[in-house]
């Protein structure tokens, strides 16, 4: 087994997240882990819509069976929802979890708005800027009228304000993105990067004002199996890299030498080849495996100063779900609250 070592960052510890559902469970069958997770050490359930399970449902059923569990999403894209309807919605959750709601909004992919909803994919950093907007004053109970650049608002109020505070993040990854939501919301969800690349998210941030998120979302499969591990990251990683938002992400960060040939069979119509093109170096780095223990170490190299808040999605393999209890068992190991 490979020994590794970290020196935690110090400072504030992060909150730990569980991405839910979890592959290959369906949402209904998730109490059993809910009301252990805060006993796990996990602070935060978190969620993500693209083309599967919504953003909203599961963290209802999560705030119904836990009282102490942060629910936040990550993300929810801003166009495939009007504004008036997601401030309604995050309200409306509000009252089931108050005081523990932090909502995650951005721009997606063309693949998850326009390819499957049929709604365009335009100018997604203006569109995520004025959603933001009109979502936080929402948020704070105010009376809304007027033009944004991509909509135009006839007069909205929320009936029913939350009456604690929701956090509202950007999913972001590159720059622009980053320092918007710094400057105007609560923070920023970034995801599918290396643990030496952070410094970097933190460097094009700036300084943090207390009370601001900076969330990093880091994918794991925990099996020493790492045959099985490459198998099943494989086809996601390439898909998501070759998006334009990830392509460019990582050119910024400088991996575009370490990604190209993966692009160019994408670019070509080949997704077997765009998938075998994946350096090693690349898949154990993004979606990372190994025991339990080793992916735990692995996980703390992307906590830094300034980093608030790890969330994982975990996948686990199949012979996990034989029980309940080897399911509770590897995210023990894996999380916070492991030795």
């Amino acid at each position: 087994m490979t020994t590794l070592s970290h020196t935690p960052a110090p400072g504030l510890p992060p909150k730990w997240g569980l991405t839910l559902p979890l592959p290959g469970l369906t949402i209904d069958r998730h109490r059993f882990l809910v009301e252990r997770l805060a006993d796990l050490g996990y602070t935060d359930v978190w969620s993500a819509e693209g083309g599967g399970t919504d953003a909203f449902t599961p963290l209802a059923t999560v705030a119904a069976w836990s009282p102490s569990l942060r629910i936040a999403t990550g993300i929810v894209p801003v166009q495939t929802r009007g504004p008036a309807v997601l401030a309604q919605t995050a309200a409306t959750l509000a009252q089931l979890a108050p005081g523990r709601l932090l909502l995650g909004l951005g721009a997606s992919v063309p693949a998850h708005v326009t390819d499957i909803n049929g709604i365009p994919f335009d100018e997604p950093y203006k569109r995520t800027r004025d959603v933001l907007r009109f979502v936080t004053r929402a948020l704070r109970g105010e009376h809304i009228a007027g033009d944004f650049d991509t909509f135009s608002i006839t007069g909205y109020r929320l009936p029913h304000p939350p009456r604690d505070p929701v956090k509202v993040i950007l999913g972001a990854l590159r720059p622009g993105m980053l320092r918007l939501g710094f400057r105007e919301g609560d923070g920023a969800i970034t995801n599918l990067l290396f643990p030496e690349d952070v410094p970097k998210i933190l460097d094009a941030v700036g300084p943090q004002p207390p009370g601001k998120e900076l969330v990093v979302k880091v994918f794991v499969c925990p099996t020493e199996d790492t045959d099985y591990a490459h198998r099943a990251s494989r086809p996601f990683l390439a898909w998501i890299l070759n998006r334009e938002p990830y392509r460019k992400f990582h050119e910024w960060l400088g991996h575009g030498d370490l990604l190209r040939e993966s692009h160019e069979r994408w670019a070509d119509g080949d997704a077997d080849g765009a998938q075998k093109a994946l350096p090693d170096e690349v898949v154990e780095k993004l979606f990372i495996s190994g025991s339990p223990e080793e992916c735990r170490e692995k996980i703390l190299r992307y906590h830094r100063p300034g980093v608030t808040t790890i969330q994982l999605y975990v996948s686990l393999p199949p012979e996990t779900f034989v029980s309940r209890a080897r399911v509770l068992d590897t995210l023990a190991r894996l999380g916070p609250a492991a030795a």
